[in-house]
């Protein structure tokens, strides 16, 4: 049988479709699974054993959806379910099983602070549209693969973070998923302990700014590595401190101890880290009459106070570290 599955973006997102990818190439014998999604991200998914090709969304479409047409699928699974995935999927005339973006109790949520929302994962929301294949939740939790060539050499980081260090994701999409860079400051400053900070380009002179604090004990990764030497720095840290961002997926996937700061959004839309084992603290203001005020973010906090993220203490952060550092087991990355 052949598959396809679309996901156009972005980089949490893919990284959540993965376990889909994989339970459905192991458990139906005869699967050959593809994927589309955009050029931008084609890096997460072609490093994937479980997909055997990647077609990606294209500005001309006809041509995209004849190049599809040739691939002659059986069934279509719709990960992203919008109008662009509706056209893809008419074009295609497929049956097709699409994931439940759950709209109406998110936008109750978000406008009127009612929560009708399942606690179910979106990882599960996504394994739900295999139901008619009897695949089942294989337990194994998320998948990122790196390539040999981009992991990260220790000639590549400071001497000082060779023996270990905590990982500090400072960016994300939007602002109001971003802790402060003043109290990014303050914490960094605080935590004894080697520090790489984690970002884009666009974070570099926030992630400057912090490592001016102590430019020995705090080295700043943004903007210097691409997506999959990024996931590596992930892989091999002791912890991660992380925005609701992709990376925070990535250190998912990798088993690795997070804490997780949340702003405007709210695990209860269901993309909290999603571990084989539960290693991970979630550090939230709750019941704030204006949380969430989006499903997704602004670049600045509607009411102009951001109470959601600067009421998370750099303080109340480093002690969650610091806990975290004294359990059993977080030694050298394991």
């Amino acid at each position: 049988m052949k598959f396809l599955i679309i996901r156009f973006s972005s980089i949490g997102d893919i990284v959540l479709t993965t376990p889909v990818v994989r339970c459905l190439k192991k458990q139906v014998l005869t699967a050959e699974v593809h994927y589309l999604t955009k050029p931008s991200y084609g890096a997460i998914v072609n490093t994937n054993p479980y997909i055997d090709k990647v077609h990606y969304l294209q500005d001309d479409f006809e041509a995209m959806i004849a190049s599809l047409r040739e691939e002659d699928f059986d069934y279509v699974i719709d990960l992203h379910h919008n109008l662009r995935t509706l056209k893809v999927k008419r074009a295609l005339g497929k049956q097709s099983f699409s994931f439940n973006k759950l709209n109406i109790p998110k936008w109750l949520l978000t406008n009127f602070k009612i929560n009708r929302l399942p606690e179910v994962h979106i990882v599960d929301r996504y394994l739900d549209t295999l139901q008619s294949f009897g695949i089942r939740n294989d337990g194994a939790g998320l998948d990122y693969f790196i390539p040999e060539q981009d992991k990260v050499q220790e000639s590549d980081i400071p001497t000082a973070h060779h023996a270990g260090y905590i990982g500090v994701v400072i960016g994300a999409a939007l602002n109001t998923k971003k802790y402060p860079l003043e109290k990014l400051k303050a914490f960094c400053a605080s935590l004894q302990h080697p520090i790489i900070l984690l970002g884009g380009k666009e974070d570099v002179a926030d992630g400057e700014a912090i490592a001016a604090t102590d430019p020995v004990k705090i080295y700043n990764a943004c903007g210097k590595f691409n997506l999959h030497e990024s996931a590596d720095l992930v892989r091999r840290a002791k912890l991660i401190v992380t925005n609701d961002t992709g990376l925070m997926h990535i250190a998912a996937a990798f088993n690795k101890p997070i804490i997780s700061l949340w702003g405007n959004t709210v695990p209860e839309f269901g993309m909290y880290p999603y571990m084989r084992q539960q290693s991970y603290d979630i550090m939230e203001i709750k019941n704030l009459s204006c949380r969430p005020c989006s499903k997704i973010g602004y670049n600045k906090c509607p009411k102009g106070h951001f109470k959601c993220m600067q009421l998370i203490t750099p303080e109340a952060v480093l002690d969650k570290v610091n806990e975290r550092l004294g359990r059993k087991g977080i030694v050298n990355g394991q």
